[in-house]
């Protein structure tokens, strides 16, 4: 689809969920990115309260240019209702120019079907999966169940709720189905954010608490000895694109990828997402490796075990799919993810970077998949009489 030549964007950012912070610093860079004659940018932050806000502090700065942009957007403005906040702010726009609503939200409470939901009762386009693809995604209990059912590999795992926490014969059944050593993640979070590695009673009790601080359902999961591969995923849902494969290498002393090593790192080590095949973390040895230092038909196998997962998620526009490869190269999906960070050390537009796909172009791209999506979704019928919308 074509892009048309003025385009009204509105861009949310913020959230009440964990991961507010890596939100500001991903709409940062996505704000930073676009082509100022072609899009009409309006910017919306809502704080960890859930107040939506005209973020006109941020609009000031991008009107300097985007040299002016900081590192992550301040959502300073005025309050505003939120179906008031996705209608333009200026006088005299032109009602011929579509809007495009590109949700810079991760976690609860904007990852989760939520926010696409009330896009879906406004009848607007919107940047990334639909209601259900994104709630899926968002829940991890939710989407290992659907690849179960699909017959997508996956490491052994089990949910568990509140009552687990005083029950200790539930939790040594955990650890005799899953092994002595386990993962435990909150259900419905990202970015590492409540994840523990956890060996024996005392420990998995311990980080048992930890999840159950952010959601009402934690996930447990086998722990293996594997390398970590992501992968991007862009299109329509019938005709989904795939990324090169990267590789997530964490430090020598680190159980995992955690927050730190993900997201808090010198803004100024790339200038641009994707131009680095190789990002390093001050401070810590974690690193990403574009494309991945893997065989050809590992490269291959994930790609197309990405699709795969995306397809029965009901992913749509955009994902990106994390796979583990165990030692006797067996691939198993970790989980998708369908609005992957957009910091500049992100991966999912790094991969793109690297099979060819600048962040300029990713961003239209994905503009123009809202739009057809929308369109699309336009043409169908809406009652049971022949022809009628």
């Amino acid at each position: 689809m074509t892009l048309p030549d003025r385009i009204r964007l509105v861009v949310l950012f913020g959230g009440r969920s964990a991961e507010h912070e890596i939100s500001c610093s991903s709409a940062a860079n996505v704000v930073r990115a676009l082509d100022p004659d072609r899009y009409a940018v309006e910017l919306v932050g809502i704080d960890q309260s859930g107040t939506w806000h005209r973020a006109e502090a941020a609009e000031a700065l991008l009107a300097r240019g985007p040299a002016s942009m900081p590192a992550a957007l301040p959502l300073e403005g005025p309050v505003v209702g939120r179906e008031v906040a996705l209608r333009p702010a200026g006088a005299g726009v032109d009602p011929d120019v579509p809007t495009v609503v590109f949700p810079v939200l991760h976690g609860p409470n904007g990852e989760d079907g939520t926010v696409q939901g009330f896009l879906e009762l406004l009848d607007v386009a919107y940047v990334g999966s639909g209601v259900l693809g994104s709630a899926l995604c968002m829940d991890k209990a939710a989407a290992k169940t659907v690849l179960d059912a699909h017959h997508i590999p996956q490491c052994r795992w089990l949910q568990v709720d509140r009552s687990v926490l005083d029950d200790a014969a539930h939790r040594a059944v955990v650890l005799s189905r899953l092994g002595q050593k386990v993962f435990v993640k909150p259900a419905n979070l990202g970015s590492s954010v409540g994840i523990s590695v956890c060996s024996g009673d005392d420990e998995l009790l311990e980080g048992l608490r930890e999840a159950f601080r952010y959601d009402r359902v934690v996930v447990v999961e086998e722990a293996l000895s594997v390398r970590e591969l992501e992968t991007a995923v862009l299109g329509p849902a019938e005709d989904l694109r795939v990324s090169t494969v990267g590789e997530v290498i964490p430090a020598a002393d680190a159980p995992f990828y955690d927050y730190t090593a993900k997201y808090l790192s010198d803004s100024s080590q790339t200038e641009v997402p994707g131009d680095s095949s190789q990002t390093e973390v001050p401070g810590d040895s974690s690193r990403t490796e574009v494309p991945a230092d893997v065989p050809h038909d590992v490269i291959e196998g994930a790609r197309s075990l990405a699709v795969q997962a995306a397809r029965a998620l009901r992913v749509e526009g955009m994902a990106r799919v994390d796979l583990f490869l165990t030692d006797d190269d067996r691939l198993l999906v970790n989980e998708v993810n369908t609005i992957p960070g957009f910091t500049n050390i992100s991966m999912y537009p790094e991969l793109w970077g690297a099979s060819g796909v600048g962040y300029r172009e990713l961003i239209d791209e994905l503009v123009a998949l809202a739009l057809r999506r929308h369109a699309d979704l336009a043409q169908l019928q809406r009652s049971r009489t022949d022809g009628a919308q």
